[in-house]
């Protein structure tokens, strides 16, 4: 009688591949994949971009420069990924960063005391309830008057912009505050602050959806709301809450991005920064029509979109050129990770290791 043996390197191989299906499965193979070939090119197109420095107990590198820049598009991402989980969208998220910033700094820039670190926490506080606000009228648009959510942000992605406008008087506004710009240009421990902060919302976020039904209840209204809802699940009050949820994050992501600057450009600020969310959530392998969603993708997908940024930079590539490039990466990433590639590209291994000859044992 004989039995078909396999060799250690075999087995070893295929637990590998096991590893990197399962790794396949949750979208971020290819995404890593091509985050580490840009830093790898990167680092030997310009030889000091791997290295990092401590000076006076602060972190200094393009790599730190590329995790600060990462912030902004992975905070508007977490919101944009609960949105799509739920088979919506939100398209406002770059005007209600405009909002956000035009309301703390106009406020700032009223204030006696701009500097104070009362006034800076208020300030900081009314930015926030402004993503509040954007949050829960797209929450009542879509969950309460049916509107499609497409059509719903699109209203406030358009107007958004003619509010941050009033608010700043059709002026750039600018203030002088320390303590404000350093929210996103400060350090935490050496660490960068913005980068402190997305990491905070990350683990926050992270938390609310999988340690509670929260997650389950996203999922199941992305999945078929109809079934959700009679079985159980509210599903306008949880659709309301996760507008209001990104509307938040993204107030959040205004502050960040304008803090350093500490200039409201109500034209500017935000401009297309939807479709850089869009992107990370696509990249971090959540589809768009709903369901199953990947919060650790977000992470990687931040990374990649910033890591394109500057590679524009160090490859002196015409700034204009910035959204092909992103739009080249977007596809070999998304064609890579095809579900009908995979499977055929797994067909053609299993055939392969059918036709090898086995070993047998007498």
């Amino acid at each position: 009688m004989t039995t078909p043996t396999s060799t250690p390197g075999a087995r070893g191989a295929d637990r590998g591949l096991v590893l990197l299906r399962r790794v396949a499965d949750h979208g971020l193979l290819w995404p890593v994949v091509a985050l580490v070939v840009l830093i790898v090119a990167c680092g030997l197109k310009s030889p000091g971009f791997l290295d990092v420095a401590l000076r006076d107990g602060h972190l200094f590198g393009q790599l730190i420069d590329l995790l600060r820049n990462s912030a902004t598009p992975l905070l508007l991402a977490l919101g944009m990924c609960l949105v799509i989980a739920t088979g919506g969208i939100d398209l406002s998220v770059g005007a209600v960063m405009a909002i956000a910033l035009a309301v703390s700094l106009t406020f700032l820039d009223g204030a006696a005391d701009p500097g104070a670190p009362a006034t800076v926490l208020l300030a900081i506080g009314l930015g926030l309830a402004a993503g509040v606000v954007g949050g829960s009228f797209n929450g009542f648009m879509v969950a309460v008057l049916g509107i499609q959510p497409f059509i719903a942000t699109m209203i406030l992605m358009v107007a958004g912009r003619g509010i941050a406008m009033l608010i700043t008087q059709g002026q750039i506004t600018t203030v002088t505050s320390p303590p404000f710009k350093s929210i996103g240009s400060g350090f935490v421990l050496g660490i960068p602050t913005p980068v402190v902060i997305a990491a905070a919302a990350f683990v926050l976020v992270a938390v609310l959806v999988r340690r509670s039904a929260l997650g389950m209840f996203l999922e199941s209204i992305g999945i078929n709301r109809e079934a959700s809802r009679l079985a159980g699940v509210r599903s306008r009050s949880t659709t309301w809450i996760v507008y209001v949820i990104a509307g938040t994050l993204a107030a959040l992501a205004g502050l960040v991005y304008g803090a350093p600057t500490m200039a409201a450009d109500a034209n500017n600020i935000g401009l297309l920064k939807e479709l850089d969310a869009i992107m990370v959530v696509v990249l971090g392998g959540t589809k768009l029509d709903g369901g199953r969603f990947n919060l650790g993708g977000l992470i990687a997908g931040a990374l990649l979109l910033s890591a394109l940024e500057r590679a524009v930079i160090i490859f002196q590539l015409p700034s204009q050129t910035t959204p092909l490039f992103k739009a080249v990466v977007l596809i070999a990433v998304c064609v890579a990770g095809s579900p009908i590639l995979r499977d055929r590209v797994q067909a053609r291994r299993l055939r392969t290791r059918a036709a090898r000859p086995v070993e047998v044992v007498a």
